[in-house]
């Protein structure tokens, strides 16, 4: 088993406002292993999404290392772009659960076979994905077509289909967003409760000064330039 379940070492990344350079993150380093949670805050703009997307590997950063569950992603590397493609993707597929600002739903499925499907792939079986949407509050919305549903609602869908791939490691960007106080409240709970059975990493964008409290780990990017 591989301990150490996440670092990054000297993240730079830039974008571009016309022709100037706009910095995002700078030489930005970071650890977390099996059980920690790491809390991102910030402005919006602060780099807390970009970083998120570089720790699953949906984008890429202009230099720097990322290491997760023994594979390395070095930005000097001499790697053709679909060997690391085909890398991240399984690490997608069957580690590491994204929680997106925007639920991320096949709309020709279910919510429940949306589910179904997201813990086929990482490998288990689905007896459990019925309870997972139960136990977020919309079990009976389960037949359901995302279209067909609220936001909050898909948000829920897009959390039990993190819950059901049981990942190592997951990363959720402002999961809660889109969903009232109270229902926000017993979201995170079940979040945190799934990561401390479990015993797998997460790390958490958040606005929120009282969540970010809930975090072993706390990495503030307000300090940064806005992209």
């Amino acid at each position: 088993m591989v301990d150490s379940l996440l670092s990054a070492r000297g993240l730079n990344k830039q974008f571009r406002s016309g022709n100037e350079p706009v910095p995002v993150l700078t030489d930005l380093s970071l650890h977390l292993e099996r059980g920690e949670s790491l809390a991102l805050t910030g402005r919006s703009g602060s780099g807390k999404s970009t970083l998120l997307n570089i720790l699953c590997g949906l984008e890429y950063p202009d230099s720097g290392r990322v290491q997760v569950l023994g594979e390395t992603f070095d930005s000097r590397a001499p790697q053709t772009g679909n060997r690391v493609e085909a890398r991240w993707g399984n690490l997608r597929r069957q580690q590491i659960g994204v929680v997106f600002q925007e639920a991320n739903l096949m709309p020709a499925l279910s919510l429940l076979d949306n589910v179904r499907l997201r813990a086929r792939l990482a490998g288990h079986d689905d007896d459990g994905c019925q309870d997972w949407l139960e136990r977020l509050g919309i079990g009976e919305l389960a037949d359901r077509f995302p279209d067909q549903v609220s936001g909050g609602q898909r948000q829920r869908a897009a959390l039990a289909m993190v819950f059901a791939m049981k990942p190592a490691l997951i990363l959720a960007d402002e999961p809660t967003g889109s969903l009232d106080r109270h229902t926000a409240e017993a979201v995170i709970g079940q979040l945190f409760d799934l990561q401390a059975r479990h015993g797998c990493g997460l790390i958490l964008a958040t606005h929120d000064p009282e969540l970010a409290t809930r975090c072993s780990q706390h990495l503030d990017l307000g300090h940064l330039p806005e992209n």
